[in-house]
């Protein structure tokens, strides 16, 4: 075990030698589990349990809506998990659970299977995803928290990039079933001992003890409060917009650009966004702790509508690829912003219970995104009107995050 400062000491989140590097190394292998099987891997599930099945896509689809809409639920209630169970205990939690929910799924046979795997999964989602690697990497950094952040969220595009192709590898050799047990066994193996030798108690960076003491106040009233704050809600209601549009418009890149582009070249542009969402997130980590980071999400959102403008008009095969990447180059850094913005405006012995309300209410909503803008799409004959939807979305979001309510003051 890694021995934390001294009390009173000084920390240098800066030097290779602090722990809390460490504890970025574990969350990026933690991300690169969660996303893969959790959200990325969806789209395998998916395919495969309609090919073995039979089953109708809107009955399995379905179960993912059900997954990220339980999933949301839960997620509130992790900033308080972590603060009174400790981030070793829930980390090994998450990871069980998403284990677990691998070879449930695996073993599905009958349609209320699915259901339940999905609902374990939401668990494992919950304790594996955005608000756990947040609020677990919080308690260890603070000057560069944006930093450890985006680095650790690396490990989700990694699980996009690398875990799903391998995970459809291993299921073309094996099997579903065995492809997923598998899986399930090497997270177990590579994770649960890695969180046990680093992961222990972290540094007081804030005193949050003293001021829990100081100034008792419920998750409950947190959320309470928060819910009637003006900075928060303008938070929370501009990257709930955005991830909607966001996810909606990935979710059907492939439908709108495979007639325009061909299937090979909208890989391709799929592939280029992706990369550079991990460009974006690695770039940005070295200034984000510097920026004014209401304005440099504005400025995202914006690029993102600007990007989708392109996609709707000009359907030249580089330009299209183009605008994929300009999109894609702020992709990471929207599930970044709203921690450090969090961080930066409220009261630090708050951000784990504020953070988790956050990413639960972003996730209710952009659970909808895909559907709504597929019903869109066969309303309308084409991608023109909800891409245009889109576009509108980011740019409410962009004048919405400039609204930061009355300043106050942080608590030491």
């Amino acid at each position: 075990m890694l021995d934390n400062p001294r009390p009173g000491a000084p920390i240098d989140e800066s030097s290779l030698r602090y722990e809390g590097w460490r504890i970025v190394a574990v969350c990026f292998l933690l991300a690169t589990f969660g996303w893969g099987l959790g959200f990325y891997g969806q789209s395998v599930y998916v395919a495969e349990l309609q090919r073995a099945r039979g089953w109708p896509a809107s009955l399995i689809s379905a179960g993912t809506t059900f997954f990220y809409l339980f999933g949301a639920l839960l997620v509130v209630f992790v900033g308080e998990a972590v603060r009174k169970y400790g981030p070793r205990l829930c980390l090994i939690a998450g990871t069980l659970a998403m284990a677990a929910a691998a070879v449930a799924i695996g073993a599905v046979r009958e349609p209320w299977q699915l259901y339940l795997a999905d609902a374990v999964l939401a668990f494992g989602w919950a304790g594996t995803s955005l608000a756990m690697i947040t609020n677990t990497i919080s308690l260890w950094f603070d000057h560069k928290r944006g930093m450890a952040i985006s680095l650790a969220l690396n490990g989700a595009s990694f699980g996009g990039i690398v875990g799903v192709p391998l995970l459809v590898t291993l299921i073309g050799h094996a099997g579903f079933a065995s492809a997923m047990y598998f899986t399930a066994g090497a997270m177990l193996v590579l994770l649960v001992p890695v969180i046990l030798l680093f992961v222990g108690r972290p540094p007081d960076l804030h005193g949050w003890q003293a001021a829990a003491k100081a100034k008792p106040q419920s998750s409950a009233q947190i959320r309470s409060w928060a819910l009637r704050d003006v900075g928060f809600l303008t938070v929370t209601i501009a990257f709930a917009l955005v991830l909607f549009a966001q996810v909606g418009f990935i979710v059907h890149l492939i439908s709108f650009l495979d007639p325009v582009i061909g299937r090979e070249r909208a890989a391709v542009a799929v592939a280029v966004l992706t990369a550079m969402a991990v460009v974006g997130r690695v770039l940005f980590s070295l200034v984000i702790d510097r920026l004014n980071q209401r304005l440099a999400s504005a400025l995202s959102f914006l690029s993102q509508a600007a990007a989708l403008c392109v996609v709707i008009n000009i359907h030249n095969d580089y330009a299209l690829i183009a605008a994929c990447a300009v999109f894609g180059f702020s992709v990471g850094n929207l599930i970044t912003l709203p921690s450090l913005i969090v961080q930066r405006e409220f009261d630090s012995a708050s951000f784990g219970v504020l953070i988790s309300l956050n990413t639960a209410i972003n996730q209710v909503t952009y659970a909808f995104g895909p559907g709504v803008v597929g019903a869109l799409r066969d309303w309308s004959g084409g991608y023109s009107l909800p891409f245009y939807l889109c576009i509108a979305l980011e740019v409410m979001a962009a004048a919405l995050i400039m609204v930061r309510g009355k300043p106050r003051v942080k608590a030491a």
